[in-house]
């Protein structure tokens, strides 16, 4: 994983690679989704304990492991 961020503006062929946000070349962190809530919100586990965040940008199921950026999950994780 590089330390590198992303140039600004990123480049048209820039994707998640499942490690950084191609917005503004932060890290995503991996949680596992514990429940899901109503408004498309979820409880998660995170290294720190359960948090709350968003799930309204992708298909998340329980037990599903997602990347979460900012409070809002923005990827699934296929393990």
């Amino acid at each position: 994983m590089s330390e590198e961020p992303l140039p600004y503006p990123a480049p048209s062929d820039a994707s998640c690679d499942g490690q950084h946000c191609v917005t503004c070349s932060d890290e995503a962190v991996r949680v596992t989704v514990l429940r899901l809530l109503a408004d498309d919100m979820a409880d998660v586990e995170t290294e720190l304990g359960t948090e709350r965040i968003s799930v309204a940008l992708v298909p998340a199921a329980v037990g599903d492991t997602v990347l979460v950026h900012a409070g809002e999950a923005i990827a699934t994780v296929e393990e």
